[in-house]
């Protein structure tokens, strides 16, 4: 971060301010920067870094959740891909309930879907992945909404993120330090009590504005893609992925394969997931993702399409809610992370699934981290008929429930599961882990000495905990791959036919 002395000069307007935090941040940008605005103070600011740096510019719509009876001050924020980050501090300090929460967060949603609408139209958000995104907003007060934003991009793929605000109290970098990897500020004076107060003229910026600003920045990077007509480079820490497409969310002809999100019901909470179902699919792998990762993960979806390509159907789902997420003993609670797995399986696959799509497929799990833990928990209750020992989840009424025909686990936490439950795991499981990654590797190891079923440590040259070096997670996912293409059987002609059930 940039300190600045105390004579503290007002910036005339967001305008002014851009140029000035364009100057901080130096040119050159870093091949495939994109520069991403918080709308709508922040695209001002953001249209005069893009300018500078020669960078396409975007927006991240995000809204702040105002305490009730004091709006300006946030208690947290909501942003797309249904991102939600609360100050549990603010919330608790002012006693704003549950159903106060609740009715803000409504009618801002409300609000962030008509501006986004507004803002993009039919256009997709620029393609992050594999590339730097300097996040850009007019200031920093609670640190809600571009926390948000810094976790939106990064779900979306961005190999680096750098956070750039004109003026943000002292003790920002305390705050924010952990959501980005580069921090940069023009100003931090003291005292700080709002960010208008360090604006010579800080009026709100129109929807007009917005769209003008827009308008001529696609305008300019039309003009400057001969020039610079260039892919972005590999990210240090994912390999290239195919780029987005359109019409994504459009249920396809089952004939053209399935794609789309879903809302699951799971032991009384609603999960959301992705389901892809390529044409004539072999068997569905449901993800199981960890240490706090989502549905969004970018590891975790480069895998799958690599299982998608391959003829596999897959699941991503969040195994917690927002509201479970905001409690960092979740994430390791691998009894509840196994329970929601193995309720989530029983609705994809078996004698009582409700997704259609993929009923009586095969069914393999994924798990990374902690999740690897849950996957080898619902495993061991869920395994073939030929398990040594009785499965411990209850067969449904209505008939026999799913069976885990594979296992494999990418960087994970198989020791997390406990001796017990690695014991009654019968079906074939494969620890992938990186040769760089020396604590999670020697207890793969050990894990791996207590199951009984066929299993095999696959170890890939030169990966670390990540699989961030160029050409480790493609071999982690085509590991995997193999591994469900051997050991999920055909399913037969019939079986995850989108006929049937609704």
């Amino acid at each position: 971060m940039h300190v600045t002395g105390t004579h503290f000069t007002r910036f005339a307007d967001r305008t002014d301010a851009g140029r000035r935090l364009a100057a901080r941040l130096g040119r050159p940008a870093a091949p495939g920067t994109v520069v991403v605005a918080l709308p709508r103070g922040g695209v001002p600011v953001a249209a005069e870094v893009a300018t500078a740096l020669g960078a396409p510019l975007d927006i991240c719509v995000i809204r702040k959740l105002g305490v009730p009876y004091q709006p300006e001050l946030g208690m947290g924020a909501i942003g797309e891909d249904g991102v939600r980050v609360l100050n549990e501090q603010i919330i608790r300090l002012s006693a704003v309930t549950e159903g106060q929460l609740a009715a803000v967060e409504r009618r801002e949603r409300t609000e962030l879907e008509r501006r986004a609408r507004r803002y993009r139209g039919d256009r997709p958000p620029v393609d992050v992945r594999g590339r730097t995104v300097v996040v850009v907003d007019d200031g920093i007060a609670t640190g809600s909404t571009a926390r948000a934003a810094c976790r939106i991009v990064r779900e979306r793929g961005a190999a680096r993120v750098v956070l750039a605000v004109p003026v943000a109290p002292p003790d920002w970098t305390e705050r924010l330090h952990e959501v980005a990897d580069e921090l940069v500020c023009v100003e931090t004076p003291s005292p700080f009590f709002a960010i208008g107060e360090f604006y010579t003229d800080f009026s709100q910026t129109e929807d007009q504005e917005v769209l003008r600003l827009l308008a001529e920045a696609r305008r300019r990077e039309e003009a400057q893609a001969p020039e610079r007509d260039l892919p972005p480079g590999p990210t240090p820490g994912l390999p290239p992925e195919r780029p987005p497409d359109r019409d994504r969310d459009r249920a396809p002809a089952p004939s053209a394969g399935v794609d789309r999100e879903l809302v699951l019901p799971a032991a009384g909470v609603r999960l959301p997931g992705r389901l892809t179902v390529p044409p004539g699919a072999r068997g569905i792998v449901v993800f199981a993702h960890g240490s706090g990762s989502s549905r969004h993960s970018p590891r975790n979806r480069h895998v799958a399409e690599h299982l998608n390509r391959a003829g596999l159907a897959t699941l991503l789902f969040d195994l917690l809610t927002e509201a479970e997420e905001a409690d960092r003993r979740n994430v390791f609670d691998v009894r509840l992370l196994g329970s929601r797995l193995t309720a989530v399986a029983a609705l994809v696959t078996g004698a009582a699934a409700t997704v259609s799509e993929t009923a009586g497929l095969p069914l393999g799990l994924f798990g990374a981290s902690t999740g690897a833990a849950a996957a080898l928990r619902t495993a061991a209750d869920l395994g073939p008929a030929d398990r040594p020992e009785p499965a411990a989840a209850p067969e449904p009424a209505d008939g026999p429930g799913p069976t885990v025909r594979a296992v494999v686990s990418r960087g994970g936490r198989p020791d997390l599961a406990g001796a017990d439950v690695l014991a009654r795991v019968s079906a074939p499981t494969l620890l992938v882990v990186g040769s760089l990654d020396a604590a999670v590797l020697d207890l793969n190891r050990r894990a791996g000495r207590l199951l009984r079923c066929e299993s095999e440590l696959a170890v890939v040259p030169r990966a670390t905990h990540l699989f961030e070096e160029p050409g480790t997670l493609d071999r982690a996912a085509e590991l995997a791959r193999d591994w469900f293409l051997r050991h999920l059987p055909d399913p037969g002609p019939t079986a995850g036919s989108t006929a049937g059930k609704p």
